[in-house]
């Protein structure tokens, strides 16, 4: 991935640092809109994933809107010159401030997950003569085999409205009046490898939109969230997702209504290879039969593998020494600032340059200054 141009300006650089390759950026939404184009289907980035600025002024060039969790994160969408007309907001604890600016910024719809929630939109919309967009975001009850962390889908995960709820939630929306119901929402987990999670969904979205419109309920859109993985162990042979049969299944499985639109909410699979996290080996240090390879870089950087025991694809990119296995740790102060264990390496010695793969997601977005640490900044390939 790396020329040696770059790794020699790697080398110039103060570590720790993160590196976007734009060009695979916009290769990625190249080929994920059009998969959009051709099924005529609709998209809203999480900015949850990757909220740089240049990431999100690229990503809204392609036309995509935004997919927003907290009240702050729909405040950088529109301020980032997203479509109002095209801003989602999901989360189970949207909090009144939070709630208001929303409404303010008229976003196109509040994804909400409980009755109580939907009665103070409702309410707060009403003191503020407005009349808010909501779709009900669904827990269906599916198993997306993914990291228990990354789990939204099950009976027993916090999020989404459970199908025994749906009666009570028809009548509190009936009985508010300001408040529109426009459509469906699901999101069963992140990181996602296994194609017939995608299946199991498209058979369920379909069952239980049938109950809705035995009730007589018109719905205009279906949001099929996000969640397909990335390849962590081979980002060089494999730098896109497949897009194509992803999109292909729901084409195939999901009965579509005349009228409808879909919609989708893609983080990862657009942001995560581009990015790199870029370190520099501090010491090697020699425990009891083995050897630990000290990077400048920590979990406050990169916190992926301490929170969900996260793989990532580490190189040496200064090192053509004979392959031996190291521990990669970081500097913080916590036995979980580990990157990886037992990780086959060229010879490493301080001062050589370290790439952590894949890191375009959840890295930079989630960093911290815990341990008083500096921030690591971000370099582009253009």
């Amino acid at each position: 991935m790396f020329n040696t141009n770059e790794i020699r300006e790697f080398q110039q650089l103060e570590t720790p640092f993160y590196y976007y390759d734009l060009g695979l950026l916009k290769k990625t939404l190249d080929i994920y809109t059009a998969n959009l184009k051709k099924y005529s289907y609709h998209a809203h980035y999480a900015l949850k994933a990757n909220a740089n600025d240049r990431i999100l002024s690229i990503v809204k060039s392609y036309g995509l809107g935004a997919d927003c969790v907290s009240g702050n994160e729909v405040k950088l969408a529109l301020e980032s010159g997203f479509d109002p007309s095209m801003v989602v907001y999901a989360g189970v604890g949207k909090s009144d401030k939070e709630i208001r600016a929303a409404l303010a910024g008229n976003i196109f719809s509040f994804n909400c997950e409980s009755v109580p929630e939907l009665e103070i939109i409702d309410s707060i919309a009403s003191s503020m003569g407005k009349v808010a967009s909501v779709s009900l975001r669904i827990n269906p009850d599916i198993d997306a085999h993914t990291h228990k962390y990354i789990s939204t889908g099950r009976s027993q995960d916090k999020f989404g409205i459970s199908t025994w709820m749906f009666q009570d939630v028809i009548e509190t929306i009936n009985k508010c009046k300001n408040l529109q119901l426009v459509g469906l929402h699901f999101h069963v987990g992140s990181q996602i490898t296994d194609m017939k999670v995608f299946e199991m969904l498209a058979k369920r979205v379909n069952e239980i939109q049938s109950w809705f419109f035995e009730k007589g309920i018109d719905i205009q859109n279906i949001n099929l969230g996000g969640g397909l993985g990335i390849d962590y162990e081979n980002p060089e042979s494999n730098p896109i997702s497949d897009f194509n049969t992803y999109f292909s299944i729901f084409n195939k499985g999901l009965e579509v209504r005349p009228g409808q639109n879909i919609h989708f909410e893609p983080g990862r699979t657009i942001v995560a290879q581009c990015g790199t996290l870029i370190s520099r080996v501090l010491y090697v240090k020699f425990g009891r039969g083995k050897k630990f390879a000290i990077l400048d870089a920590g979990m406050n950087d990169l916190i992926r593998p301490a929170l969900y025991q996260a793989k990532h694809k580490i190189e040496n990119l200064t090192s053509t020494g004979r392959i031996m296995k190291y521990d990669v740790v970081g500097p913080v102060c916590e036995s979980s600032d580990r990157f990886s264990k037992g990780t086959l390496l060229p010879e490493t010695k301080r001062g050589d340059i370290m790439a952590i793969r894949s890191a375009g997601a959840y890295g930079q977005v989630m960093a911290m200054k815990y341990n008083q640490r500096d921030l690591a900044p971000e370099y582009y390939s253009e």
